[in-house]
């Protein structure tokens, strides 16, 4: 979805105020900054803020999506545990099964039993979470995937509602979850839930922050993400060296900042950047010397180093100007697992157990522990049966959400019968075919749980979650709530 200001007329326009002269100057110059390549990341571009609606914020508060590239397998992650489903998942799942002696130490003690006799574990190489399950700071939403309206097996195999686009599609689902669009949406539901914050933080530069690249998750319509690598800020090296050996570059970049343009492109270039700098600066001294963690996260997880950086950060805020709300991304791959899936999977669970865990540990040091949730994603879930030494895509997967305001020590959501959807049975009406959920729980519904734990009003939310008023009283399902309940109040 395009930024509705930033259309192609009112650039065409705004490029048109100058002489051609002014305009042949501004593309000569532009030609220039074109040898920097990557050197002004797109983290970097500290893009003017509009006006946005705002929510009153006296407190801190921090959402951080922890995204787990690849399509995670929901069967392996969250395993189903009592003796009817377990035998039912062995049978689907052949010789990925995790046997139900090897899930005893990981076994889901929740504060209110599932109905009928239900129980999950979670896979062995997760004890950390499944500590912090049992202890209350961490919950299971069940079956959770994109939708556009709720869908029952019948009325998806109909072909008569509307679907997410590009099903199955790790790119489009990718992006769906993080930006409720196709592959291309120019904003994500984390960076509009920003967007409302902006007018609340003195520094609205360090509102919406990814530790991971470029991520439309925390890409609002006036919030523009700011990019940070786990060592700190991106380095702007055009204006401080050469480039390819060549000093032309440097003298060229310098040239631009230190000069007052006169188009207004030009100067807009120029501002952006010289912001770009300043808190490149701003953000090193103050994770250099305001944010001592003696929390111990563990050492070559590329998903800890990322979320250690996120708590230097958060430890830092008072120093980068006392943001109220932040929304951080994070993200890791290694879940793509049509192959080897029973010695891959553990590994790449234990460092997201482990290093959420960490985590959680660090906002409690930070006295931070009831204002910061954290939450998983991931592209889609996968099928319950194997093919042969992994899984395939699917559609709905189990996720988590950490934090001490979350009301932990339960699952949300429908369980879904261990089934293959190949039947007329009334409990395949979750499954769409080799164990493939069809989502029982929409993002949307996700989201919008977790904005408003954040301070968005319930009546902001229909803007921020475009499929959000097909779910809920009164306009839309009341079985479908627009609150899943995972967070306090």
């Amino acid at each position: 979805m395009k930024n509705p200001n930033h259309s192609a007329a009112s650039v065409h326009t705004a490029a048109d105020t100058g002489t051609d002269a002014g305009r042949r100057a501004f593309l000569r110059r532009s030609s220039q900054l074109a040898m920097t390549g990557t050197a002004l990341p797109f983290a970097l571009n500290m893009a003017a803020m509009g006006e946005a609606a705002a929510f009153e914020a006296s407190d801190y508060k921090a959402l951080v999506c922890v995204f787990l590239g690849g399509g995670n397998d929901y069967a392996n992650t969250v395993v189903t545990y009592d003796e009817p489903s377990h035998a039912k998942y062995t049978a689907a799942r052949a010789n990925i099964a995790l046997a139900k002696s090897s899930l005893t130490s990981t076994l889901l003690r929740p504060a209110k039993p599932l109905a009928d006799g239900r129980q999950y574990a979670l896979n062995p190489a997760m004890s950390a979470m499944a500590a912090m399950f049992n202890s209350g700071k961490a919950a299971v939403q069940l079956n959770v995937g994109p939708l556009i309206v709720p869908l029952t097996r019948e009325q998806f195999n109909s072909k008569d509602y509307p679907l997410p686009p590009k099903l199955m599609s790790h790119n489009d689902q990718s992006a769906v979850w993080q930006s409720l669009a196709a592959e291309g949406g120019g904003s994500g539901w984390g960076g509009r839930i920003g967007d409302l914050a902006l007018a609340g933080n003195s520094n609205s530069n360090f509102t919406c922050i990814s530790a991971s690249g470029n991520a439309v998750f925390v890409s609002g319509k006036n919030a523009v993400q700011y990019q940070i690598s786990t060592g700190g800020a991106v380095p702007f090296n055009a204006a401080k060296s050469n480039v390819y050996g060549s000093s032309a570059v440097k003298a060229a970049m310098n040239t631009l900042l230190n000069q007052q343009p006169t188009h207004l492109m030009e100067s807009e270039y120029r501002r952006v950047t010289q912001r770009s700098i300043s808190s490149e600066a701003l953000v090193n001294a103050s994770i250099g010397t305001s944010s001592v963690l003696h929390t111990t996260f563990p050492s070559n997880s590329p998903l800890a180093d990322q979320l250690k950086m996120v708590a230097r950060l958060i430890a830092a805020r008072n120093s980068l100007g006392s943001p109220k709300r932040q929304v951080f991304f994070v993200s890791v791959g290694g879940y793509d697992l049509h192959d080897n899936l029973k010695a891959q999977h553990p590994i790449v669970l234990g460092q997201l157990s482990e290093a959420l865990a960490a985590f959680y540990n660090a906002t409690v040091e930070l006295g931070l522990a009831q204002q910061v949730t954290s939450f998983t994603a991931s592209d889609f879930g996968r099928t319950l049966v194997t093919n042969g030494d992994g899984s395939d895509h699917g559609w709905g997967s189990h996720h988590f959400v950490v934090g001490g305001a979350v009301k932990g020590n339960a699952f949300y959501g429908v369980s879904p019968p261990v089934s293959l959807g190949n039947t007329s049975a009334a409990e395949d009406q979750w499954h769409i075919g080799q164990g493939r959920l069809l989502p029982s729980t929409s993002v949307d519904q996700y989201a919008a749980t977790l904005a408003r734990w954040f301070g968005v009003a319930d009546a902001e939310l229909n803007g921020l979650l475009p499929n959000l008023h097909n779910f809920g009283a009164p306009a839309g399902r009341p079985d479908y709530p627009r609150n899943m309940g995972f967070m306090a109040t």
